[in-house]
């Protein structure tokens, strides 16, 4: 198979979709590796790596598009690659589609397979693909928050850790899933006081064994969380509905519960936010204040910290990357449900049930399809 590799040219964004050991796999499996001059500068890999690794260094990433069978990505097309999408191309990379109908049209018209990190599962119940960036968007979100919270940012000018004499500031995470979990991990080492909100008893249990006394956990309802973001000097969104838009759970009319020049970090943005007034922003300009309080909705956190996440996320997308390759996608996702979960579009049908409820789009499920 031809596997491509362009450069992301989404805003700030620096990872890339295949280091040069990865594309040194897929050519010892056999397969040709178009890789875009530059493509993997951003993560701090140099052209001359990918060509040791036996990839082709292509001047232009038009020429990648056209060629590759496969094309390996981190995040989803933008519009002005959508000129791209062709039939019988493989996309294979984040594409978050129930909050981006205008994509999900573009990969149907074109019919375009479009595999999904976010949605591939495992035996466990987990999201593998998803899991590394989930844990990095988790770390830095706290980061991000103490960082806004400073008064030269339009913060309420705490710190989060306090002084001796001086009150701790509170930090409010709504889920308590991979994002919600390392969050606390990074609030508690700061010395913050933490709450933390889900609607599994499990997960809490889980989270109280794990923590402790240092965090407060408490069972997610609408008046628990109101209580919660009204003493919280940051809260950060961390809830995930595999594959669908996430939920509303702050609404507008609760900022007045919040203190001024709070701030809201909210890690669902590529899922649609799971507050009211969530509209992703950049990293060029990662803020916006609404009513006072500080928004802080960067759709693509894990891209300032490329290096690190770029060898995290190739990790976990290699070995079911190279399974599509040497198979073939029909075959790899028919031998490994796991796998068929993430195929979200297949040559112009919508197969995935959470992306198909969110446009009123007919669902069809892909193992008819493959019969």
């Amino acid at each position: 198979m031809i596997i491509g590799l362009v450069k992301e040219i989404k805003n700030h964004e620096y990872r890339v979709g295949l280091t040069p050991s990865c594309a040194a796999a897929y050519r010892s499996a056999g397969h040709r590796v178009l890789v875009e001059k530059g493509a993997g500068e951003g993560s701090g890999f140099e052209d001359k790596e990918y060509t040791e690794a036996g990839a082709e260094i292509i001047p232009d990433a038009a020429k990648v598009w056209a060629e590759a069978e496969m094309l390996v990505k981190v995040k989803e097309p933008i519009a002005s690659e959508y000129k791209y999408l062709r039939e019988g191309l493989i996309l294979y990379t984040y594409l978050h589609l129930a909050a981006d109908k205008a994509l999900t049209d573009a990969l149907l018209g074109a019919k375009v397979c479009g595999v999904a990190y976010e949605t591939i599962s495992d035996a466990h119940g987990g999201l593998p693909c998803l899991a590394p960036m989930s844990l990095i968007a988790g770390r830095m979100a706290v980061a991000e928050g103490a960082k806004y919270l400073q008064k030269t940012y339009g913060g309420r000018g705490v710190l989060l850790a306090g002084v001796p004499g001086v009150e701790r500031g509170r930090v409010t995470i709504i889920g308590g899933g991979t994002v919600g979990t390392e969050a606390c991990k990074i609030a508690v080492g700061l010395g913050a006081d933490v709450s933390i909100l889900d609607v599994s008893i499990a997960r809490l249990a889980y989270i109280d064994e794990l923590f402790g006394s240092r965090v407060q956990t408490l069972y997610s309802t609408p008046v628990n969380i109101g209580k919660s973001i009204a003493n919280a000097d940051v809260v950060v969104g961390a809830v995930l509905i595999p594959g669908k838009k996430a939920p509303k759970l702050v609404a507008k009319a609760d900022l007045a519960l919040m203190k001024k020049g709070s701030v809201l970090v909210d890690v669902a943005v590529d899922q649609g936010g799971c507050f009211e007034t969530t509209k992703a922003t950049t990293h060029m300009d990662p803020v916006f204040i609404v009513d006072g309080v500080v928004h802080y909705c960067v759709a693509n956190m894990p891209g300032a910290v490329a290096r690190t996440s770029t060898i995290a996320l190739t990790n976990s997308t290699l070995t079911l990357g190279l399974s599509i390759a040497n198979k073939g996608l029909s075959a790899a996702v028919s031998e490994n449900e796991h796998l068929r979960s993430g195929v979200n579009t297949y040559k112009g049908y919508c197969t995935f049930e959470g992306v198909a409820e969110s446009f009123g789009l007919e669902y069809k499920n892909i193992s008819e399809l493959l019969k």
